[in-house]
């Protein structure tokens, strides 16, 4: 019988588990850290579980008190990852008011979303149409479910729900201008300017996708939005 009082835990000893949940959690944490950063390196395919204990610095018993193989830790990964960009378009939507607001809080919010990825950014976007890579799925999760939110917001707005075409377009110019100013970037961090000029790129796209005749009208008022070709 332990002599230890209540309420008290093991402390820690080397090759054992960690011996109370918050240590746990914090050794699960550095396997998916070390993971996130192994597939920002090698991708999907590259992932082992060597490079990921390597990387984590743990033993190899260790990484399989908590996962049975790579890949699981990548999943956590990815539900992070899903977890962020539909979580943002959701509080973007949240705050729109008027429809022309619509395009431009989304492409915020996959801006926000990629700016948080780093170099994992890059094989993250390499490997979204791969359907032999776990990414696929995960993306297409999170397209429906931002489809989704969408739809609501613009039934919200009092608008007609736009054809599955036109949501996909828009949504897939978000996804390729984000991947395209990432992928031209040192470390997929492009600098302010780009990022400005890509926010014009996407809002345009997306509100000829999303809008109506009225609000490109209304667009076409705002400085900057579209060039002007008078001298």
């Amino acid at each position: 019988m332990s002599s230890l009082p209540a309420g008290k835990s093991t402390p820690a000893r080397r090759g054992r588990p960690p011996q109370t949940e918050k240590q746990a959690d914090q050794v699960r944490a550095r396997i998916v850290l070390a993971t996130a950063e192994v597939f920002a390196e090698q991708g999907s395919r590259g992932l082992s579980v060597a490079r990921i204990i390597e990387k984590a610095g743990l033993a190899r018993p260790t990484f399989y008190r908590y996962f049975a193989n790579a890949t699981e830790p990548l999943h956590a990964v990815l539900t992070i990852s899903n977890e962020d960009l539909v979580g943002g378009i959701r509080s973007a939507l949240e705050r729109t008011e008027q429809p022309v607001e619509l395009g431009i809080n989304m492409i915020e919010a996959y801006l926000h979303w990629a700016g948080g990825h780093g170099s994992m950014l890059a094989p993250l976007f390499a490997e979204l149409h791969d359907p032999g890579s776990p990414v696929s799925a995960y993306r297409e999760q999170a397209i429906e479910d931002i489809r989704v939110l969408v739809r609501a917001k613009i039934a919200s707005l009092g608008r007609p729900a736009p054809t599955d075409l036109d949501l996909d377009t828009a949504l897939q110019t978000c996804e390729f201008v984000v991947y395209r100013i990432s992928a031209a970037a040192p470390h997929g961090e492009p600098d302010q300017a780009t990022i400005d000029a890509a926010r014009l790129t996407m809002i345009r796209g997306v509100l000829t996708m999303l809008g109506t005749r009225e609000d490109v009208e209304y667009a076409l008022t705002i400085p900057g939005l579209f060039e002007s070709t008078a001298n």
